[in-house]
């Protein structure tokens, strides 16, 4: 057999039937949707509608919530990131960020970037750069002789204990004298 005597099986691939064409196809005239009626033309809107009777989707429990403005984390283990290391799947020198993680298959999903968790033990000095991080890992990662770089919500790296920028004081001042001198 050679590469250009390859070829399906017979009756493996059908060719789409092509109505309205004619009566001597089998299917012209009507195209083989019988007659008149609203089934019989396009953009059909009964699909679903059982008769006046309450339909199917609307009689079954509805469970369960999506979030619109939830997180997607993907969660990576310390002892999955060492696991990686020792297989020589992931380079413990750099920074470890999301797209290494990705890259190695560790971080799958996770549209909002990477949260670190302690599962497991951690022996490699590294320096990770997540979006999140719990506490035990963070001290895990520093106790290996590591970093742990948290991203804030723009992308861009901001030290461990460093909080986010909070609106001035003077506003809410201003607010408070203006009450004093409305009360006198």
């Amino acid at each position: 057999m050679k590469l250009n005597e390859l070829k399906d099986n017979e009756g493996a691939r059908k060719s789409r039937m092509r109505v309205g064409r004619g009566i001597g196809s089998g299917k012209g005239k009507t195209g083989g949707r019988g007659q008149k009626g609203q089934k019989s033309r396009s953009g059909v809107s009964i699909n679903g509608f059982e008769g006046g009777q309450m339909p199917l989707h609307m009689r079954l429990p509805k469970r369960g919530f999506n979030n619109p403005f939830g997180t997607d984390y993907a969660e990576v283990n310390l002892g999955m990131i060492q696991k990686f290391i020792d297989s020589k799947s992931l380079d413990n020198k750099g920074t470890i960020d999301h797209a290494t993680l990705k890259a190695a298959g560790l971080a799958r999903g996770g549209k909002d970037g990477v949260r670190l968790l302690a599962k497991g033990e951690l022996k490699a000095k590294i320096t990770i750069s997540v979006a999140g991080a719990s506490k035990a890992a963070v001290a895990a990662v520093e106790k290996a002789g590591g970093k742990v770089e948290i991203l804030s919500a723009g992308g861009e790296r901001r030290p461990k204990g460093e909080k986010k920028a909070t609106p001035s004081k003077p506003a809410r001042e201003k607010k408070a004298e203006n009450r004093a001198k409305k009360k006198d």
